[in-house]
């Protein structure tokens, strides 16, 4: 065995999974697992758990897989995180933990992710549930939101011994985790609900098609409903648009629609009651995580897919293997490109989109090389749907309706960033609503803070 070098972990062929909506990666059986688990040589000082937003012990946990005591190891993951086997499946591990981890300095850092994920798989699959609270403090909170930062806030309140309940807008659970990430990169029911059942066992009750700010405001879950704290979690949800020419036509979606049609609503399936427009070529503007999610998604349902991005590859912000694996599926990537005009035929359809060409100037507010039109560049690719993944902003509905609760300009909940502390006497914050849209482990490590913050709020109290 290469010590330099990771143990290879299986995966769909790129031909085979371009059709169907199975998971792409197959993760480590428990030798492999402990194969690559040798790998780790323990550090004293470890640079992972730094990189970890949730504070996970990985030396620790990756030294009962050494020794094939995955039990222990779930229980040493399961201190910290509340949903292992999402992390191990959606985390940018590669600039978090296996980023720090020594033994990339010579070689490959060791595989942290998918080690995460075999320990939750093996778990699950054994029925290994996390350990609870041996008793309840009497005190009551209320959790807004039931994605990554809500369910974390939740499940280690509960450990604390607080009573908590989850109100969730939709039907169903989950948040991004459930409406956002497709099921190739993240199945629903053998993982997403099983990770909210292992929350609902340490106690935490989930109440579905609950919208705050309409159905009960924030003052009445302090007031008349009796709750001790608020932890708000509700995510970002509204989409950005470009604002150009013929961005209302029809075939025109935004990222965050298209995804929640087919990951929710089950849009794929040809017999669902809500079936999705199926382009023949699709154009899908933007370059990140939720771009490429869209693309692939486009892809399976049949469609010739293009990304379109104004920078170069070297820009791009989605995870290297989410890039990786689009291109192996046969997606196209347009870089360097920005649409100006949505063209559209007299009925109002998408018939094509009008782009520039751009060159990279120098570098802008967030480090990176400003993009710049080339003049006289413009050219037209020919598509029948748009999908534009421009990033979304938190929705105003709580905070319009909440009195004393502050945003700044882009309508997120202003919060510390230790403890979660609103402007709000017993309300905290975390996630995408504060932050605006980032990653499900920085969500989790909000949500983390924000039960550590109301832990010190209530027992000072």
């Amino acid at each position: 065995m290469d010590i330099l070098k990771k143990v290879p972990v299986r995966e769909q062929e790129p031909g085979v999974r371009a059709t169907n909506f199975e998971e792409v990666c197959l993760g480590y059986d428990k030798e492999e697992a402990m194969k690559e688990a040798a790998r780790c040589i323990g550090c004293k000082n470890a640079q992972c758990i730094k990189g970890c937003p949730v504070a996970i012990d990985i030396p620790g946990f990756i030294g009962h897989v050494k020794t094939g005591d995955v039990e222990s190891a779930y229980q040493v993951i399961s201190e910290a995180s509340a949903l292992p086997a999402v992390c191990g499946r959606v985390c940018p591990q590669e600039s978090q933990c296996e980023g720090k981890c020594i033994r990339g300095i010579k070689g490959e850092p060791v595989s942290i992710g998918k080690l995460e994920r075999f320990v939750a798989d093996w778990a699950r699959e054994n029925g290994i549930k996390p350990e609870g609270a041996k008793e309840k403090n009497g005190k009551k909170v209320a959790v807004i939101g039931s994605g990554p930062a809500g369910l974390t806030c939740a499940g280690d309140l509960a450990k604390m011994g607080y009573e908590v309940t989850i109100f969730e807008a939709l039907h169903e659970p989950g948040g991004v985790l459930v409406y956002g990430i497709p099921e190739f990169r993240l199945p629903k029911q053998d993982v997403v609900a099983k990770e909210i059942e292992n929350v609902k066992s340490l106690g935490v009750k989930i109440e579905t098609n609950v919208v705050v700010g309409k159905s009960v405001t924030i003052d009445e879950l302090l007031g008349e409903e009796g709750f001790d704290a608020v932890f708000i979690g509700s995510g970002a949800g509204l989409p950005k648009f470009m604002g150009i020419p013929g961005e209302n036509a029809n075939g025109v979606f935004s990222a965050n629609e298209y995804l929640t049609r087919s990951n929710l609503m089950k849009a794929f399936d040809e017999e669902a009651n809500t079936p999705i427009m199926r382009g023949k070529k699709v154009a899908v503007v933007g370059g990140g995580n939720v771009a490429m999610d869209a693309a692939r998604t486009a892809l399976r349902l049949g469609a010739e897919v293009h990304i379109v991005y104004r920078r170069s590859e070297e820009e791009l912000p989605a995870r290297v293997e989410e890039v990786h694996h689009a291109k192996e599926e046969g997606i196209i990537f347009d870089l360097l490109t920005n649409p100006v005009e949505i063209l559209e035929d007299e009925k109002g359809w998408v018939t094509g989109m009008k782009c520039i060409r751009m060159e990279l100037g120098a570098p802008d507010e967030s480090g990176r090389r400003r993009p710049v039109e080339v003049p006289g560049s413009e050219f037209v690719i020919e598509v029948d749907t748009v999908i534009m993944s421009l990033g979304t902003s938190p929705n105003p509905l709580i905070s319009s309706t909440t009195e004393g609760l502050e945003t700044n300009k882009w309508q997120c909940i202003i919060a510390e960033e230790e403890n979660g502390k609103t402007t709000k006497d017993g309300v905290y914050a975390g996630g995408d609503a504060v932050t605006g849209a980032a990653t499900v482990i920085l969500a989790m490590g909000a949500g983390k803070a924000g039960a550590k913050g109301i832990d010190d709020y209530l027992q000072n109290k």
